[in-house]
Parts: C-alpha cells; sequence; structure tokens
C-alpha cells in the first residue's frame, strides 16, 4: 500500500503549480511517486494545450523589460481566451517571465521562445503547464527585441498597451513622456520618413477627387492636396503630433528643444488584427449549465 500524504500533494503542487486535486489525482495514478506523478501531469499538460490550441486567444497582456543599461529591450505580448485569464496573477508573471527571457537570451523570433531552458524546463512546457492550470488556450503573438541606438525607456498601460522608445538625449523624464505619448495617441513612425510613399498618395489623391468633384479650379486642388498631406502626417508621425501634455507644442519641436533625438519606438496593442468571434452568452451559460446536469 501507498500513502498520499498532504506533504507529499503540496510538494507535487510546488513542482508543477498544478492544482491540489490534480496533484493528488496524479499521485494516486502514480501510486505516490512524486517522479512518475510529475511525468504524468506533463504528458496531461500536453494533451490540455492540444484540445484547446484551436480557441481564438485574442485578449491577454503585454510584457516589457530592459537590460539596467537601457540597451537591449523586449516587448511581447502573450494572448489567451478572456479578460478574467489576462489579469489572473499567475498568467501576469508568466508575462514578465517572458520578456525578461527574451532581453536574457537576446530572442528576436516567437519560434525560439520554447526552447528556452528555465531551471532544465522548457518554456514551452511552463506554457502547457499554464494552459492546464487556467484552462485557456494560450499563445505568445508576437516578440520585439530592440538594440538601443541611444537609451530605452518604456510603458504599459492596463497592462494591454505597451511601448518601448529609444532617445538619445534627453532625461529620464522625456523618455518615459514619449512613451506615455505613444501609447495615448498610437503614432504609425517617427517621422515621414517612415511613412510608406503609397499611402501618402492615397491621402493626396482621395483628396484630389474630392476638390476636383466639388468644382475647384486646378491651383486651390493641388493646394488643398498639399494641406491635406501635411495634416495626415502631423496626425500619424511622432515629431508631428501635438504633444499630449501640452497641444500648443508639437513633440518635434519639444524634442528638438531638448537637444534629443527619437531613433524608434515599438508598440504593441493586445489583439490588436485578431478578429474576435461574437458568443451568444445566454446559449454559452445553458450549454454550461446542461453539462452540469
Amino acid at each position: 500500500m501507498f500513502e498520499i500524504t498532504a506533504s507529499k500533494v503540496k510538494e507535487l503542487r510546488d513542482l508543477t503549480g498544478l492544482g491540489m486535486m490534480e496533484c493528488k489525482k496524479a499521485l494516486q495514478e502514480a501510486k505516490g511517486d512524486i517522479e512518475e506523478a510529475e511525468n504524468l501531469l506533463r504528458v496531461k499538460s500536453g494533451s490540455k494545450a492540444s484540445k484547446v490550441a484551436g480557441r481564438v486567444a485574442a485578449e491577454g497582456a503585454v510584457g516589457v523589460n530592459i537590460s539596467s543599461d537601457k540597451k537591449i529591450g523586449a516587448l511581447v505580448e502573450i494572448n489567451c481566451e478572456t479578460d478574467f485569464v489576462g489579469k489572473d496573477e499567475s498568467f501576469k508573471g508568466f508575462v514578465t517571465q517572458v520578456a525578461q527571457l527574451v532581453v536574457e537570451n537576446q530572442i528576436k523570433e516567437i519560434s525560439g521562445l520554447g526552447e528556452i531552458d528555465v531551471n532544465g524546463e522548457s518554456l514551452e512546457v511552463i506554457r502547457q503547464k499554464l494552459v492546464m492550470r487556467l484552462g485557456e488556450n494560450i499563445t505568445w503573438r508576437r516578440v520585439a527585441l530592440v538594440k538601443a541606438k541611444g537609451a530605452l525607456n518604456y510603458y504599459v498601460h492596463g497592462g494591454r498597451i505597451g511601448v518601448l522608445v529609444d532617445i538619445e538625449g534627453g532625461d529620464n523624464e522625456l523618455q518615459k513622456d514619449l512613451a506615455m505619448h505613444i501609447a495615448a495617441m498610437r503614432p504609425v513612425a517617427v517621422s515621414s520618413d517612415g511613412i510608406p510613399p503609397d499611402l501618402i498618395d492615397r491621402e493626396g489623391q482621395i483628396a484630389r477627387d474630392r476638390a476636383l468633384e466639388s468644382g475647384k479650379n486646378p491651383d486651390i486642388v493641388e493646394k488643398i492636396v498639399e494641406g491635406t498631406i501635411k495634416k495626415y502626417l502631423s496626425d500619424v508621425t511622432l515629431l508631428g503630433q501635438s504633444f499630449v501634455k501640452n497641444d500648443k507644442q508639437s513633440v518635434g519641436q519639444l524634442v528638438k528643444g531638448l537637444n534629443a533625438k527619437v531613433h524608434g519606438f515599438n508598440l504593441f496593442i493586445v489583439g490588436e488584427g485578431i478578429e474576435k468571434k461574437s458568443a451568444d452568452f445566454v446559449a454559452e451559460v445553458k450549454a454550461q449549465a446542461s453539462k452540469m446536469q
């Protein structure tokens, strides 16, 4: 006979991070062998991860990490299925851990994340365990590893919007302010040089067509096109935007006045671009209730 003691269950729980009942069942199946029970839970974690892998994960969190010298930084987006799990402490801890590991291992592609070794265990196995514990599809969606020309700073808003900004000159307050500005105003590029010419041409053509349709003469039309493009660039470029803390000053004027230069930025917004399936909440509750009967 073998005995499943509370201390054994706790030991297995500490090793795997899974629930007490799951650990107890695994120990019973493994006849009290801790190592065998851990292996069983790993297999089950993988199976659970496979079952939920096809479900849409459009919620989640953004994680950020920068090196102590502010020269290397990372943004990561980790997705789950619901906002509830996105706020779970173990999920948020996982996101923080992934961002730190990206910097430490200088991972540039999502494909390299799962193979990272964490105390003898791969990050993919840790992900699978989290899937089993939380019961949702959890995926790493994207990663940005940044090597700064200047110095990096960051801002995260509500865990759902993350910014890394690379600035040369200025001080910590300016770096933080610009990161917050980017999160709020969501520019497309630092300056007009970063806007694809076809997008600028499209804005100009739309303005030209509208002006011609209204009967404006050719000289006026070109002035309208020029003004429209100028307004468009001021709206979508960081340096052209009005500074969020002082709308009488552009970001470009602010940066120039402090003898600073913005080399670049990265902006992640959770779920951006993911098509979410509309759900019938009443039907979902009824379906869940029927399973419990």
